[in-house]
């Protein structure tokens, strides 16, 4: 297992290193067996602390996955929002990167993405920061469709790209049967979105 230990100074350093070094543990367990391998005792036994050590960060399990949750969707955000702001790409390959960032987390950490959408909504954090993805997201669909139609199109293509992701994790997306890959799907019902 991982070594999550992190040289410190100060009190609250060393708190806040044992916080990541338990979520980073976690994480690995999550990665590694899904949600039910996640335990406190597991998780402080990998981040080389005691099991009560876990409980003074996370009252529970669920608060643990949440915080696990909510900074993959924090970090999801950033992405999409980097490609918005900084992209040298045109609207629809800037788009296409942006799914491509989702189908990628289910791809590589499929527990990871079963997580953060099955799991959620984890409380108000949670719903704030989905929301703010998806508010990013929508940004870069009203770039390549009319305005007036951004709304919905922004739902289709999370849905078709979580329909994606949710196949592949299934074996359920045979590129033989379709004569498409998931990612050729995508790039299809981007070729298709009405343009501005």
């Amino acid at each position: 297992m991982a070594d999550y230990h992190v040289p410190v100074t100060t009190r609250s350093e060393t708190a806040a290193a044992t916080r990541q070094a338990l979520l980073r543990a976690a994480e690995d367990l999550l990665d590694r067996g899904g949600v039910e391998a996640v335990t406190l005792r597991a998780v402080g036994s990998g981040a080389g602390v005691s099991h009560s050590a876990a409980y003074r960060h996370f009252p529970d399990k669920d608060a643990m996955l949440a915080a696990i949750s909510i900074a993959a969707w924090e970090d999801l955000t950033q992405r999409i929002h980097d490609i918005a702001a900084h992209s040298v790409l045109s609207p629809a390959a800037a788009l296409r990167e942006a799914i491509g960032v989702l189908v990628t987390i289910a791809r590589s950490r499929p527990n990871l993405y079963r997580l953060m959408l099955t799991r959620a909504p984890f409380g108000p954090a949670a719903s704030e920061v989905g929301a703010r993805s998806q508010d990013v997201f929508h940004t870069l669909v009203a770039r390549v469709v009319p305005v007036d139609q951004a709304r919905p199109f922004s739902g289709l293509l999370l849905a078709a790209a979580h329909g994606v992701a949710d196949l592949e994790l299934g074996g359920y997306l045979d590129a033989g049967k379709y004569e498409a890959d998931g990612d050729q799907l995508i790039d299809l019902l981007i070729r298709i979105l009405p343009t501005r």
